[in-house]
């Protein structure tokens, strides 16, 4: 891709037509005549002149045939020899009528682009000339761009599919890694009993592992989403400073782990903005992730928030490996991630930065990254539009008091999924709580255990076989059922909930389906 300067420079030089005009009289009269067309006339003496004027640029050369026999012509023809395979400067050689030199023919014939115009000519047959030749190369500037954009296009592509192959590597990688200790785990309670240390140490592995696994999952869905421009910000006025302390308390378990030294700075006065809560969370969370990762046991890490030239800002410097200059302008673009070597000891999809861009983004602000280089840190700068901070209203319909719940009533419920291990295993547990649990695999026995039963609450996965969630729900509806009706689905964008909603649903859970959630949205009332 050619420099912006050398694209500056080209366009100066738009219309620059050199001629040859051996005498002051020639120069002044070609020049008058051509500048009044609106073209810009450069007339050089010689031709060592001239081919100094060509190396700076030239849209077509107008050279009087007589010159051509003179012996330093051969350094002009290597010049037009030497250009690109897409340049063919167009050379216009004023010849007596019938008396064309055969030295002059000789000498050209290679080039191609070369025009004899006869003498005596018109002016006006002239002017016609050299605006066809100025148009030809036009042309050919055309085509070079177009090339030129073609082979941008072409690397860009196969840069993007490559990134892509490398991610699904990664991918791959990244959800088998927990998938090893859950099946050795459910290995250890078939061989070695129920022995309840045992049980507690394998339930804790398969509830770290399903939640990291399901943590790779949101990512991947959040990207797709924002990608798409699907995700609709929740905006409230919120303070920095309560933002960032979520981010930080979520996050400070991982940095303490890797015995790492995490200092925050926030203002005593409010900084109040306009964000989405749990998105802005999510993107310093993903900041300081980033910093934790990429940095060495034992590392500092330092945020720093406030106001500075009418914006809010959110800085995150870190001491760990820092970032080369070539890998700078790439870091959020997606599926980029600097460390593709078989010792993957970060880990990670490479999502958590693109997250980042786009949704500072999509909070009308900014976010840039720099480093010093390999081995001496980096900075990210969210930079956001504040805004005036209100009096905080007084919460209504706060809980008095605030002791225990009374023990949820047992219920019937009817779990639904074509996932028999999920289905059973669910069953279960619910069954463990005192409830009455019947379990289908298909639409059409649920609706006949549910004819028969009557259930006062009914987990639905929504991809079953034949007859899908979203039309049991209807048909249930239909029936008049008045209980509590839960979609459970791999799927959670707005407008898969708003599908739901459509057909009767009350909630809608993404799977895997955090327990302790359910048990919530049992209890309430339908």
């Amino acid at each position: 891709m050619r420099p912006a300067e050398e694209k500056k420079a080209e366009e100066e030089k738009k219309d620059r037509v050199l001629v040859l005009a051996p005498t002051q009289r020639d120069a002044s009269l070609c020049r008058r005549i051509l500048e009044e067309a609106g073209l810009d006339c450069v007339t050089c003496p010689d031709v060592p002149s001239l081919c100094q004027e060509l190396r700076s640029g030239a849209e077509a050369l107008l050279l009087p045939e007589e010159v051509v026999r003179a012996s330093e012509v051969g350094g002009l023809v290597e010049l037009l020899e030497a250009q690109p395979s897409w340049s063919e400067i167009p050379v216009l050689i004023l010849a007596p009528q019938g008396n064309t030199s055969p030295f002059a023919a000789s000498t050209f014939e290679g080039l191609g682009n070369v025009t004899v115009i006869e003498r005596p000519v018109r002016l006006s047959g002239l002017m016609s000339a050299l605006r066809s030749a100025l148009k030809a190369r036009r042309r050919q500037y055309q085509i070079r761009d177009y090339i030129e954009e073609q082979i941008r296009a072409e690397r860009a592509l196969k840069e993007a599919d490559q990134r892509k192959d490398e991610f699904l590597a990664m991918l791959a990688h990244e959800l088998r890694n927990p998938l090893a200790p859950i099946l050795n785990a459910a290995e250890v309670l078939k061989t070695h009993g129920t022995s309840p240390s045992m049980v507690e140490r394998v339930q804790a592995i398969i509830e770290r592992q399903t939640r990291h696994m399901a943590r790779l999952v949101d990512d991947l869905l959040d990207v797709s989403r924002i990608t798409q421009g699907k995700v609709e910000l929740r905006k409230e006025r919120v303070d920095l400073a309560a933002v960032i302390s979520q981010a930080v308390q979520a996050v400070r378990p991982t940095i303490e782990a890797r015995d790492q030294d995490l200092s925050v700075f926030v203002p005593m006065e409010p900084v109040t903005i306009e964000a989405d809560p749990a998105r802005l969370q999510q993107v310093v969370a993903n900041l300081l992730t980033n910093a934790s990762k990429y940095n060495k046991h034992g590392g500092k890490i330092i945020l720093t928030a406030g106001r500075a030239d009418d914006e809010a800002f959110i800085r995150v410097n870190d001491t760990g490996l820092g970032i080369s200059p070539d890998l700078l302008p790439h870091v959020f673009d997606l599926f980029f991630q600097a460390d593709h070597s078989l010792d993957r000891s970060q880990g990670g999809l490479g999502l958590g930065l693109t997250l980042v861009h786009r949704l500072v983004e999509q909070h009308g602000g900014s976010v840039r990254a720099s480093s010093p280089g390999i081995g001496h840190g980096s900075e990210f700068e969210i930079r956001l539009p504040p805004c005036e901070p209100v009096l905080e209203e007084k919460r209504t319909g706060e809980t008095e008091g605030g002791g225990p719940h009374a023990p949820a009533p047992s219920l019937q419920i009817l779990v639904v999924d074509d996932n028999q291990d999920a289905a059973d295993l669910l069953s279960e547990m619910l069954s463990m709580l005192g409830h009455h649990v019947r379990t289908a695999y298909e639409g059409l026995t649920a609706l006949e255990i549910a004819r028969d039963q009557s259930p006062q609450v009914v987990l639905l996965d929504i991809g079953l076989p034949g007859l899908d969630g979203l039309a049991v729900a209807r048909s249930l509806r239909q029936r008049g059922m008045k209980g509590t009706l839960i979609a459970t689905s791999g799927y959670g964008q707005e407008e898969d909930r708003a599908k739901t909603r459509a057909a009767g649903f009350d909630h809608h859970l993404v799977k895997p389906i955090v327990f302790d959630s359910l048990l919530e949205l049992i209890a309430e009332p339908p």
